[in-house]
């Protein structure tokens, strides 16, 4: 195992403006489960996407060997026929086409010039076990959860003989359940002679799972620890990672009042045409002014679309019961009413739901609030660029300017700037699903430093989470969903994540 299966010398990629990676060195042992960590921004999916063939030959400089060999990447093709495969945070396949079709599209069986389905879907029955994944290879992808659709991916690379299998924040969008079984599949892989690096945020997985760990820091290598000599602890992740310590992940909030109340539904229902049920049941909650109400469940538990059906409904449920904003009843029939009555709601996918990526900083702050910087029907940009900037301070956004595309920012600070443009509208009732999926712990904290302060200046957040110790951190009170139901409220004295799994569960 001590033998390098990939080694990277001396990397280094530039953006206009941004040196991505800046002489990163990078080693691999042979069948060795090696983790990649840092801040958002650090460079780890650059360096992944130079060793993958995204950023071909000759747009970087610095030498990769494989088994020994120099490589010359010119695209992806390259890099799967040197035995790399790499599987992104948000999946490559096509939700239309089956299993089957998805783990052979570019690759299929065929007699002469017709397609040997029988073949493929044998094939497809004996990949789809050395994956753990029994599903009928005919399944559409669609009528599949988040989870085994990460197994479909690792199917796909596994089919394409793969030596090294690069993972990109592959549990971000899973529950816990979906995570265990994924890590153990790595470790299973592990024993099959599979190389892995996996890119997690995510800091009790690469404790639990790594044999090597490297940090990246502001696109430099800071450096590469082994799990084995029993010095690799979060703290000194944490440390290596940011470059100082954080002695408490969850930010001590000041002591404040909680105040009135703000929201309230009574008996809350919504159904879902499209999907032909019930997605939310008699749901009653409430969160005060000053206060953080965490909202925990398995995923499908109806979080989501609760977050949508109070936010002016823009999936067109049909919707029952009350809400009352401030102790009046609300009606809102879309999310501008909602904006409107200052509630905000900062969706999980930022990427396709919250934000414009071809945009830049300053037009994506002030999207949802254009009315304030209007001056008989004409935009004033230099009270844009006022707002955008005093925004950039105040969450200390990381960019080299309000001007920049918002694509080139990390995935940390692409948050801070949804977080930025629903705070410009000013709410008194702030939603936020899964606020800091696939960021770092330094970002993090700071989000989470963001949340404490604007709930002791009287707002009111509910908070949408995956992870139970960010649910238990942050919470005054927390809410637990399943099967479109409320199944208990606790208080942040009595909640345990055991108390949560339990209510969450749905036999």
């Amino acid at each position: 195992m001590d033998t390098p299966i990939l080694e990277m010398k001396s990397i280094t990629k530039e953006f206009p403006g941004v040196k991505a990676l800046d002489e990163v060195t990078f080693s691999v042992k042979k069948g060795e489960i090696h983790c990649l960590v840092g801040e958002n921004g650090a460079g780890k999916s650059t360096l992944m996407k130079v060793l993958s063939g995204v950023h071909p030959y000759g747009s970087y400089s610095g030498e990769i060997y494989v088994e020994g060999e120099l490589q010359k990447f010119n695209g992806i093709r390259d890099s799967e026929r040197a035995g790399i495969a790499i599987i992104y945070q948000e999946l490559a396949l096509i939700p239309e086409l089956s299993v089957y079709e998805n783990i052979f599209l570019g690759n299929e069986l065929t007699d002469g010039m017709v397609i040997n389905a029988n073949e493929t879907i044998k094939q497809s029955i004996d990949i789809l076990e050395k994956v753990g994944l029994r599903v009928n290879p005919e399944t559409k992808i669609r009528d599949l959860g988040v989870g085994k659709q990460q197994l479909v991916e690792i199917a796909k690379a596994l089919k394409k003989q793969v030596k090294i299998l690069i993972l990109d924040e592959p549990t971000a969008a899973l529950n816990e359940n979906d995570s265990d079984n994924l890590l153990k599949l790595i470790l299973e892989l592990k024993k099959q002679g599979v190389t892995s690096i996996l890119i997690s945020h995510k800091l009790r997985e690469v404790l639990a799972i790594a044999d090597t760990v490297t940090v990246l820091r502001d696109g430099k290598t800071i450096c590469t620890l082994d799990a084995s000599d029993g010095q690799l602890t979060e703290a000194v992740l944490i440390r290596n990672m940011v470059g100082r310590s954080i002695d408490n992940v969850f930010p001590k909030r000041k002591a404040h009042n909680i105040g009135k109340e703000a929201l309230r539904l009574e008996n809350w229902g919504a159904y879902s045409p499209s999907l032909g049920r019930d997605v939310l049941k008699d749901v009653n909650l409430n969160v005060h002014d000053g206060e953080i109400v965490g909202i925990a469940g398995l995923m499908g538990s109806g979080r989501t679309e609760l977050a949508k059906s109070i936010f002016g409904n823009p999936d067109e449920y049909r919707l029952s019961g009350k809400i009352f904003v401030n102790g009046h009843e609300a009606k809102f029939s879309n999310p501008r009413d909602a904006i409107d009555a200052r509630l905000a709601y900062v969706t999980e996918d930022r990427k396709r739901n919250g934000l414009i990526l071809i945009q830049d900083v300053k037009q994506n702050i002030t999207l949802a609030n254009l009315e304030e910087l209007t001056r008989v029907g004409v935009i004033d940009e230099n009270e844009e660029i006022v707002v955008a900037n005093r925004s950039k301070e105040d969450l200390n956004i990381k960019t080299p300017s309000i001007e920049q595309f918002l694509r080139n920012l990390s995935g940390g600070n692409q948050q801070k700037v949804s977080l930025a443009k629903w705070l410009f509208v000013k709410p008194g009732v702030m939603i936020l699903d899964e606020p800091t999926r696939g960021i770092d712990v330094g970002a993090k904290y700071e989000i989470y430093t963001v949340m404490n302060a604007l709930v002791e200046q009287g707002m009111s957040i509910i908070m949408i989470s995956s992870e139970l110790p960010e649910v238990l951190g942050m919470s005054d009170r927390v809410y637990v969903m399943s099967a479109g139901r409320i199944k208990g409220e606790l208080s942040a004295s009595e909640a345990t994540q055991e108390k949560i799994m339990e209510l969450a569960v749905d036999y």
